[in-house]
């Protein structure tokens, strides 16, 4: 095995496959527990609250479900990044599986907004979990500077499938959900696109003895010199700055996900045409509209694995990127597109596109400035305290600055809310970026 990762032109064997299959099944379903909350919330809180769109109550509880599990969730992936440099990756990945696959199927049972929210919190916690070790596992199976990054670019793509699921399924629970067994006196679409994330449990079960450990981890903890991670590290002189930078950056770019994606499907239903509709059809625009933001993260995620190849994940890339959404993001939420659902969609998917290859580019950045016995940990910190810490808080940021914005109605002010908290997160990355320090060229062993 050590002789086919080593080969540059080697085709990859068939337990590689079978590794790069379970963490492309990983992502598609992190992804999936992440997003699928941003569909599901407008119709779970005006069944659950109830509550009606647009009031206090119902845009407070909005932010919530969108904020608070994430930020658990990032809490818990800052112990589980460690636990991964200390028990293992593989461990840790497939346990973290089978954790929120669980947690996914009693969420679509749950009888209060209280109980959803424990599930909920259950659930994205072992999906960031998963993210922090399948990142790492990956990176340190193919020695090859342009194989690794080609992989971990085309593996975190498989995240996109996670958004097309969501989409597809919630079709199908809007349209023939009435077909199924009813859950607590009702036929929900949202329950049942709740209970669908817990598929990814079952093969992991089976699959798991066929799972081999990270070679330089297993060699390092059978040689006996594993250093033992420790948090304060990050903050020593030689890692303090990228510390820091990293999770500020990484921090700005999740807060274009919760602050700005995440809010796209409430819009769907407001939009002049689609107001106009019956429910279910309004529901059926949300599925159709969210196929083109999937389309957008699919897109944004190629990009980035091509580019990577040949470039590697370099500050000028980024700059760009962040000087793209400078004019794109306020072009869309406070133009005209919100008066023609054809355009919107078309729009959105532009708009996705351009986040979809930061969130890539941090994946290929962050395992390649720290070392070894550190990778888990300082990547984990980076996305648990910038991303699910730092980001969420926008989501809870923008459904409450929705109540007070300026709008003829209640789409337009969450619109202006959304191209507010993307505009500042932009701004503030662009300028922080300048000091981001290039990564080493070959992976930091010590």
């Amino acid at each position: 095995m050590e002789a086919t990762l080593n080969a540059r032109s080697a085709p990859l064997a068939g337990r590689q496959w079978l590794i790069l299959i379970t963490a492309g099944i990983g992502f598609a379903f992190d992804m999936y527990e992440v997003v699928v909350q941003a569909i599901l919330v407008r119709p779970m809180l005006m069944e659950m609250g109830p509550y009606q769109p647009g009031t206090p109550q119902f845009n407070h509880w909005t932010g919530l479900f969108l904020c608070v599990p994430s930020m658990l969730g990032g809490l818990t992936a800052l112990a589980g990044g460690y636990l991964a440099d200390r028990i293992g990756r593989q461990r840790v990945l497939v346990w973290s599986i089978v954790l929120y696959g669980i947690a996914a199927f009693m969420s679509g049972f749950s009888s209060s907004l209280y109980e959803l929210m424990f599930w909920r919190c259950i659930t994205v916690a072992g999906a960031c979990v998963e993210f922090v070790a399948a990142i790492a596992w990956l990176t340190e199976l193919y020695p090859d500077t342009k194989r690794r990054e080609a992989v971990l670019g085309y593996a975190q793509a498989c995240a996109t499938a996670g958004n097309f699921m969501i989409a597809g399924i919630w079709y199908a629970v809007v349209t023939w959900g009435h077909l199924l067994p009813a859950v607590h006196g009702a036929n929900s679409a949202w329950r049942y696109a709740l209970i669908f994330g817990a598929l990814p449990a079952i093969p992991l079960i089976i699959i798991r003895p066929f799972l081999p450990e990270s070679p330089a981890w297993s060699a390092r903890k059978a040689a006996g010199t594993l250093r033992r991670p420790r948090f304060r590290e990050l903050f020593e002189p030689r890692l303090r700055r990228v510390t820091l930078l990293t999770t500020l950056l990484v921090g700005c770019c999740y807060a274009l996900a919760f602050g700005m994606l995440q809010h796209i499907p409430r819009l769907v239903p407001g939009l002049p045409q689609v107001a106009v509709l019956p429910r279910v059809q309004q529901e059926q625009w949300v599925t159709w509209v969210h196929v083109h933001v999937d389309t957008g993260a699919l897109i944004g995620r190629f990009i980035l694995a091509g580019l990577v190849v040949w470039f590697v994940a370099r500050r000028p890339m980024l700059r760009w990127l962040l000087v793209i959404g400078l004019g794109v993001y306020p072009l869309v939420f406070l133009g005209p597109a919100l008066q023609d659902v054809e355009y919107f969609k078309y729009a959105v998917l532009a708009v996705t596109m351009v986040v979809a290859v930061q969130y890539s580019f941090w994946g290929n950045y962050l395992p390649r400035v720290f070392p070894l016995h550190l990778r888990a940990t300082g990547e984990s910190f980076a996305m648990s305290i910038g991303a699910r810490t730092f980001g969420p808080l926008m989501a809870l940021l923008t459904a409450n600055l929705a109540t007070v914005m300026p709008g003829a109605n209640p789409t337009l002010k969450l619109a202006h809310s959304m191209a507010l908290v993307a505009v500042v997160a932009t701004a503030i990355a662009l300028f922080a970026s300048r000091w981001l320090p290039e990564p080493a060229a070959e992976l930091l062993e010590e």
